[in-house]
């Protein structure tokens, strides 16, 4: 998959991911690399972003396997910031799906 269309839908994964539960780092990674895929290096960057917008928040968890753990929890701000998003992709796939749809039945 084209590197761009995974770094226009990364924050947006990421954010609603935080919405139903604080999660840490790499938990992140593995979600959304369950069905997307992407590497590492491209999360942690846009964590650092989004926490510096205060998008949400950070704090440490004592973790059983191994130091504890930095968890990211979503802000009202970043919920507010996610349903602004949820929109815009709503409206913007609807609209490439139609285009798809009249290119596919065009010919």
């Amino acid at each position: 998959m084209d590197v761009q269309f995974k770094k226009g839908v990364l924050k947006l994964c990421v954010l609603v991911l935080l919405d139903k539960q604080d999660r840490y780092g790499y938990e992140l990674v593995q979600k959304i690399s369950d069905q997307i895929e992407i590497s590492e290096g491209s999360v942690y960057p846009l964590l650092r972003r989004l926490k510096k917008e205060e998008y949400f928040t950070t704090y440490l968890r004592e973790s059983t396997e191994g130091p504890s753990r930095k968890y990211y929890k979503l802000t009202e701000k970043g919920r507010e910031y996610l349903h602004e998003l949820m929109q815009e992709w709503k409206v913007f796939s609807q609209g490439v799906n139609q285009l798809i749809k009249e290119g596919v039945n065009s010919d």
